[in-house]
């Protein structure tokens, strides 16, 4: 019953070795944690098996069953994971109750994570059963805007749920908050017509793009954030801005498909990064290192130019 923690690494990433040294901390900490290091490249088949595509990465086991992940160098969230996950294992019979009550808290926050959640078997793009296939059909169909999570990552969530909810099955979809039901409801909704008005529809692309490059007056689009490039360009990139001392937001491409692909169109510029100020589309790394020899980036960053 006691939590095993896996961290899937990598020798050459130095994030790794980092990780490992939080890791090392965290084991003398909750002595009833068991922490596995397991090199992805060396065991291909298991880390096809749970989708590790970057190091590092923290699978989380209780009973056999993968009950949560992480991905990515964020020793504070891998924290709070280790002592949610240990905390819950040694729930003592007379904490049950406050136990049931975290669960709720959380499964409240699940549902209302986005305007429209989806609780189903796989993820939209690889659904993992014939039902939640169908209900993501529907939904892209009628231009409906959704998040998902999937059941099958955490057993908590999956049984709890049920009970939360009284609904039995999966897939289950939510709107504001509330339960509209499982495939059967909102195929009697689509039928009626009622499921346009119910669902918040998608965004489109360029509306959402334009949005995205205004979000701050200074926005970068790379690979990774500003606390950690995930290519030497971003790196570069990140460097020069530092250096100018101006704030600055990041959107990380590597997390957004339809981004990714999308704004190399939309901007008619086909790499990344790529650097906007106030909405304006500035240029990619090798702009960015011209103008700060011109002594022009400053200016530009300021509005002032």
């Amino acid at each position: 019953r006691s939590l095993l923690v896996v961290h899937f690494w990598a020798p050459w990433a130095p994030q790794c070795a980092q990780m490992n040294e939080v890791m090392a901390a965290l084991a003398k900490e909750h002595m009833q944690v068991t922490f596995v290091k397991l090199e992805a490249e060396a065991v291909p088949e298991v880390s096809e098996k749970y989708g590790i595509s970057s190091v590092p990465t923290f699978l989380f086991f209780k009973n056999s069953q993968k009950v949560d992940r992480l991905d990515g160098a964020h020793a504070p969230e891998l924290t709070k994971k280790v002592q949610r996950h240990a905390s819950s294992s040694s729930v003592s019979a007379g904490s049950n109750d406050s136990a049931k009550d975290d669960l709720n808290v959380r499964l409240k926050k699940l549902i209302n994570a986005a305007p429209c959640m989806l609780f189903m078997k796989g993820s939209p793009k690889e659904p993992r059963c014939g039902f939640s296939k169908q209900m993501v059909e529907i939904l892209n169909k009628h231009g409906i805007s959704f998040s998902s999570f999937d059941i099958f990552s955490d057993e908590e969530v999956r049984q709890g749920l049920k009970t939360y909810s009284n609904w039995p099955t999966y897939p289950q979809l939510y709107v504001a908050g509330e339960l509209i039901g499982g495939l059967d409801i909102v195929k009697e909704l689509e039928a009626s017509g009622e499921l346009d008005t119910v669902c918040p529809k998608a965004q489109k692309l360029e509306d959402r793009l334009k949005i995205l490059i205004n979000k701050a007056p200074v926005m970068l689009f790379m690979k990774g954030s500003k606390q950690m490039a995930k290519c030497g360009f971003s790196k570069q990139i990140i460097e020069i801005m530092n250096s100018t001392g101006v704030d600055y937001e990041t959107f990380d491409i590597l997390e957004d498909e339809e981004v990714r692909q999308g704004l190399k169109t939309y901007s008619d510029w086909p790499t990344y990064p790529q650097l906007y100020v106030k909405g304006e589309l500035v240029g990619g790394l090798d702009i960015v290192k011209e103008l700060k020899e011109s002594g022009e980036l400053l200016p530009i960053l300021k509005g002032e130019n």
